[in-house]
């Protein structure tokens, strides 16, 4: 084994922290995202989007992170973070920042969204500021379909205040009697069921506009009609963000999907980590509710607007506005699965097939299944189910083949974060029809993404692989980037059988060939492959390394990319969110550059590329991030690309994401991230050319099969008229 890159010449702790903090490199992040929904290079409804994943982003992140660090503050732990931040000092900072976040999304909706909205005929109106005839078909909207489902929660002595869940919408009103004048100011709370559409719609506006009033704004507003005989003297729209960490431990877990669905139910009891509420709020009404929930006032996040603005995800979807939309586009079904004559398993057992989502279109992963499904020589399928769609066609063709008496095993991660209640849901329906649904290794989560398919051919039995570095979810896949290798080499389909083998039975460390499997392999391998590097560096070879990831915040892999630029060897990374790596820096990073592309797509593809490696074991695509996480705590698979035209492909696409210049940033050495300049090129945008290189694929395609049937019968231009 080649000897790893070592950090011993590496500036040393006093010269200043080495790493950015995860935490503030994660809202910097959040601030690129929200920089987005700013930017008029997107369409208009396509920017509400972002402003929405801005809030969904916040709120996860207090989910988890924050109520971490509040954790340890209230625990007394002092040890520093990597960067030298004390928990207390980092939970003030990471508080400052994220209330300046959240005043900045709001002033985005405010100043810049809703007015060029209103321009486009499309309108957020206050009750107060409605038609008489819009005011009307709301009151009616109100008593027909909201009225009925509220339900009034006074607070006084014999009503202690109610518990309150995880992310909802409630208001808090102060009342008094409209009989006893002098009698004293009376509190209730009004939940606000999750059934009940948030953004409504007023039908019937004159003139074709589009009008729509939030649904606090609407409760706000008729909430008196709750409390016959008082008076509202005010309403103000909250919502408490609550710890969403799952607690046990495993080694203790006699039923593990038990636990957890013990454990969602109490997730909505989990400390209460941030309150959000109306700007104008009475200074006593806030201070009744900080102590009822045991917050304090920097906590709050004070609200200039509509409470939770992740609710305008819908609204590209409620309107026919095609012209402010992202253009439309179908996704290209490669070549090697467009002949309709051969089977899937045909295709496969002559070629590997490399798919790029959202380019190409996910319809043949589906298809590889529902075909293993249905076909009767398919004996076995095994897969691994991190997350899918809520309608999911690949859960389908498990229970499809389970019900056509094939051996199926899913393998579901209960763990999936923010997922857990779908997938116990997904393995009860499972189990009902014969699925056998295991939940992975003790202690560990498993990320990878893998399917494997048993098929007797020729009196013989064959295997077929299909790798990811995506979800099994087909509506992810048409937003996500992402590789798909589908396989039948018997070095990658053994690996994968040895793989499920070990995930679902009692196995000692395993071996594989092709594939790197962590917790065992990968992070020794990414290490021994960037001394591979750095030695080739030394001997006067051109060396580089070229990783596109999520993250990256693994100590050791920094250091030893820090000991390699050091060298000489041409460092280019390409991670969307955190990173922990300072480029840039004399002495320490100077070879480095780190981009961040933020686009039409969620960019979730992981490659790893290191030049002077031997063949074969150079080009890798996979599951995990650069995380200590991915590397120790999680099932994750790389795989090498093998095949030299897909290899090229790869390393193509690498070159074109350094080369974006319209919606890539780069990180400097202070950790702000500022645009790419463009100098004397023109704006160049990567996934926008992948796009365009999809459409021009399927339309050739789209000819040469018309063009074939044509010649098929004899009838010239008139078949493909």
């Amino acid at each position: 084994m080649t000897p790893r890159a070592t950090s011993s010449k590496l500036p040393s702790a006093k010269d200043g922290p080495r790493y950015f903090n995860r935490e503030l490199s994660w809202l910097a992040f959040n601030e690129r995202v929200l920089d987005q929904a700013f930017s008029t290079q997107y369409p208009l409804l396509e920017r509400t989007r972002f402003l929405s994943f801005v809030s969904s982003n916040l709120d996860q992140f207090y989910e988890i992170r924050v109520a971490g660090l509040m954790q340890k503050v209230d625990a007394g732990i002092t040890r520093p973070s990597l960067d030298g931040s004390s928990p207390q000092a980092l939970l003030k900072e990471v508080r400052k920042k994220a209330e300046a976040m959240s005043q900045r999304e709001y002033k985005c909706w405010r100043e810049e969204l809703q007015p060029a909205l209103r321009k486009e005929g499309i309108s957020f109106k206050s009750v107060e500021k409605l038609t008489k005839p819009e005011f009307s078909w709301l009151r009616a909207y109100f008593r027909r379909e909201v009225y009925p489902v509220l339900t009034p929660l006074a607070i006084d002595p014999t009503h202690p205040f109610p518990l309150i869940l995880n992310k909802s919408l409630n208001l808090i009103v102060s009342l008094r009697s409209s009989r006893r004048k002098n009698a004293k100011p009376l509190m209730a709370v009004v939940p606000v069921p999750r059934i009940l559409p948030r953004l409504v719609r007023i039908e019937n506006v004159p003139g074709g506009k589009e009008t729509f009033v939030f649904l606090s704004e609407v409760v706000r507003h008729f909430v008196g009609d709750l409390f016959p005989g008082h008076v509202e003297e005010g309403a103000w729209a909250f919502r408490i963000t609550r710890n969403s960490h799952l607690y046990f431990d495993e080694e203790e877990v006699e039923n593990l999907l038990l636990t957890i669905e013990e454990e969602l139910h109490d997730l909505r009891k989990g400390a209460a980590v941030r309150l959000e509420i109306d700007d104008e709020v009475k200074p006593e009404i806030l201070d009744y509710l900080l102590h009822s929930i045991n917050l304090s006032q920097q906590d709050v996040i004070r609200i200039n607007g509509p409470i939770n603005l992740y609710r305008l995800m819908s609204l590209p979807d409620m309107l026919e506005r095609q012209d402010l939309k992202f253009t439309p586009f179908e996704a290209r079904i490669p070549k090697a699965f467009a002949d309709t004559g051969k089977s899937i398993f045909q295709t496969l057992s002559k070629e590997d097939v490399l798919l790029h989502h959202p380019y190409d279109s996910f319809s043949p992963v589906v298809d590889f299944l529902k075909s293993a499904a249905e076909d009767p020589e398919v004996f076995a399928i095994k897969l691994t189910l991190y997350r899918t769609s809520g309608d999911s066609p690949i859960v389908k063709a498990l229970m499809d083949a389970a019900r056509n008496g094939k051996q199926v095993t899913a393998l579901v991660e209960l763990k999936a974060r923010f997922d857990e209640e779908a997938n116990v849901q997904w393995s009860r329906r499972m189990e009902e029809v014969g699925v056998h649904v295991v939940y992975g290794l003790r202690g560990l989560k498993t990320h990878c993404k893998c399917c494997l398919v048993v098929r007797r051919e020729k009196n013989k039995l064959r295997k077929y692989a299909h790798l990811g570095t995506g979800n099994y979810n087909p509506s992810t896949a048409r937003t996500y980037t992402d590789f798909s290798l589908f396989t039948s080499k018997p070095s990658y389909t053994s690996d994968a059988a040895n793989l499920f083998n070990t995930l679902t039975g009692y196995t000692r460390k395993p071996r594989f060939k092709r594939l790197l499997v962590a917790p065992f392999y990968f992070h020794q391998t990414m290490l021994d492959l960037i001394a591979n590097e750095t030695k080739a560096a030394n001997r006067g070879k051109q060396a580089r390394i070229a990783i596109k990831v999520n993250s990256l915040i693994d100590p050791e892999c920094i250091d030893a990319l820090y000991a390699a630029s050091q060298v000489g060897v041409r460092v280019d990374l390409v991670v969307r969110g955190i990173c922990g790596l300072k480029p840039q820096v004399k002495g320490l990073s100077e070879n480095v550059t780190v981009r961040s592309l933020l686009g039409r797509f969620l960019e979730h593809s992981r490659v790893f590329y290191f030049k002077n490696a031997p063949k074969g074991q150079r080009t890798f695509l996979g599951s995990p991030d650069w995380m200590p996480r991915n590397f120790f705590r999680r099932v994750e698979i790389a795989f090498p690309v093998e095949e030299e035209k897909q290899e090229a492909q790869i390393l193509q696409m690498l070159d074109d994401y350094m080369a974006d210049n319209k919606y890539a940033t780069e990180l400097k050495e202070t950790g702000r991230y500022l645009k790419v300049p463009r100098r004397s090129r023109k704006a160049y945008s990567v996934q926008e050319c992948l796009i365009e290189e999809s459409i021009l694929a399927r339309e050739k395609e789209n000819l040469g099969r018309a063009s074939g049937k044509a010649k098929d019968k004899g009838e010239g231009d008139e078949e493909y008229a």
